[in-house]
């Protein structure tokens, strides 16, 4: 219970106090009436982008404000490469940390091995097992769409 107070003492504390957001206002004060702004902005924004890029009966003219309906539609995807950029940035991370346990061989003895030998075997497998997985949901909705764009 007193810390509830002491939390609700010390909120008070800083809301009372002014902060350079101009006389007398507060840091929360400030926060708050930036959330709002940035509220009504966002939608406002996402507003005029749907129906300036998104909308199906708009057609840009010219190759950026294409390239953009394009990605705001995502007809453009940029999972795959993520994806595989991450997987070879896991990959290598793990190889690299598991000679963390051949450094840790005298606090943890035999097991250091062992724990070497899994980062350095199994968790790169695992990892290509858990990403290929990911880039077939990628591909299965890339087919999907093509048989899609092939019936109409």
């Amino acid at each position: 219970m007193s810390d509830y107070s002491e939390a609700l003492r010390s909120l008070n504390a800083l809301s009372s106090s002014s902060s350079s957001l101009g006389k007398g206002a507060s840091v929360i004060e400030g926060i708050g009436v930036w959330t709002i702004i940035a509220a009504i902005i966002a939608i406002v924004g996402g507003i005029l982008i749907y129906f300036l890029f998104i909308n199906a009966k708009t057609s840009p003219k010219g190759g950026f404000a294409k390239w953009l309906k394009d990605f705001l539609t995502f007809k453009i995807l940029w999972i795959k490469p993520v994806l595989k950029i991450a997987y070879c940035v896991a990959t290598i991370f793990a190889v690299l940390f598991s000679f963390n346990y051949l450094a840790m061989f005298e606090y943890l003895g035999g097991m250091a091995l062992v724990y070497f030998l899994l980062m350095l075997i199994v968790v790169p497998i695992a990892l290509r097992v858990a990403y290929e997985a990911a880039l077939m949901f990628v591909g299965i909705w890339e087919n999907t769409k093509t048989i899609a764009g092939n019936k109409k």
